[in-house]
């Protein structure tokens, strides 16, 4: 299949390129769009073959759910059994933007979309190009990461055009995303609001409109109720290590781990904050990547997944990350980074 990809400007998209991109989704093909998040890859989501290509061309497992999106709130009549006060609270103080809603869905959303589950997940996202192609396709739009299953998601239109070059039709080229990780995933059906992933809405931002707000810990033998829950995701190609602890105390051990790796000639990549890296550079790592400072989560959520995308061009057989603090937005970061090392970890 050939690929094209094109520059759509972020703020101001062409209408060529919506009208074209829009037509495709009508037709049951695939579209990788950007969104404030990460890349999504997109389909039809009332289209049940155009929503299984999805999961072909990604190799992503049967039960793992999509997130619908959608352009405005009347698209959510078809979608949810009821559009409950919690749910209009949510969408009334963050939509557009990356919280993704999970309700009861009506008889209208695919299986396949759903995972199988009596449930639909749901997000308006704030992004032009998303939001004027979902509406000029005239139906809502099913879209994971556009990246191969298990890879680390896209950020750049770059990371797409790597992954899925001649499986796909269409990438619309928006730039870098701007939150950088993915939406945050809120269970409204229990008594409880439950975050089922953390992501670019934080716990602490839920808990002021809705009070108690949990977060799930699934079984292993659980179905995934959302999207990146069960399956190793966000994952490297070289071995992920995270170090979490005082910063000397992280320091002095990914120097130790650096050393242990040259001696056995390995390719050594170190992914750190911006007040570590002055002296790990010092050490000659293969690769040094500054994620941000650790006093601006955002930056190091904007930097997470190139950095992890970096070290697999470079080569990097393994990988030392360092952990930050888990308030606010690093909830959804150190989860990335706990996938990303299939929970190798060390505390010191």
């Amino acid at each position: 299949m050939q690929t094209k990809r094109v520059t759509i400007d972020a703020q101001h998209p062409q209408t060529e390129w919506i009208k074209e991109a829009a037509q495709l989704i009508r037709e049951g093909q695939l579209v990788a769009l950007p969104t404030e998040t990460v890349y999504g890859l997109g389909a039809n989501a009332m289209d049940a073959h155009a929503c299984q290509e999805i999961f072909k061309v990604k190799g992503r497992p049967q039960d793992n759910p999509l997130i619908v999106h959608i352009s405005d709130l009347a698209m959510v009549k078809r979608l949810v059994e009821e559009w409950t006060p919690q749910a209009a609270l949510c969408a009334d103080k963050f939509w557009p933007g990356p919280l993704t809603l999970v309700l009861e869905k009506t008889a209208f959303v695919p299986d396949v979309v759903s995972g199988g589950l009596g449930t639909v997940a749901i997000r308006m996202p704030k992004h032009p190009v998303a939001l004027e192609l979902i509406k000029e396709a005239g139906v809502p739009i099913a879209a994971p990461s556009a990246n191969l299953s298990g890879k680390p998601s896209p950020t750049q239109g770059i990371h797409v055009w790597k992954d899925l070059k001649g499986k796909i039709p269409l990438i619309l080229d928006g730039g870098p995303c701007a939150v950088g990780v993915e939406s945050t995933v809120l269970d409204l059906t229990g008594e409880v609001p439950t975050i089922l992933r953390p992501g670019g809405i934080t716990k602490e931002q839920l808990e002021e409109v809705l009070g108690e707000v949990a977060v799930d810990r699934p079984a292993p033998d659980q179905a995934p109720k959302a999207p990146g829950m069960k399956y190793r995701h966000y994952a490297p190609k070289g071995e992920l290590t995270l170090l979490i602890g005082e910063r000397k105390n992280v320091i002095r051990k990914i120097k130790d781990e650096l050393r242990k790796g040259h001696s056995r000639l390995k390719k050594v990549g170190i992914l750190c904050t911006l007040e570590s890296a002055p002296e790990l550079h010092s050490q000659l790592p293969d690769l040094l990547f500054v994620l941000g400072s650790e006093h601006h989560p955002e930056e190091v959520a904007g930097n997470l997944y190139q950095g992890l995308r970096l070290c697999d061009e470079q080569g990097m057989d393994m990988i030392l990350a360092e952990g930050v603090s888990e308030k606010g937005l690093g909830f959804a970061i150190m989860n990335r980074l706990h996938k990303a090392s299939g929970q190798r970890v060390m505390r010191v």
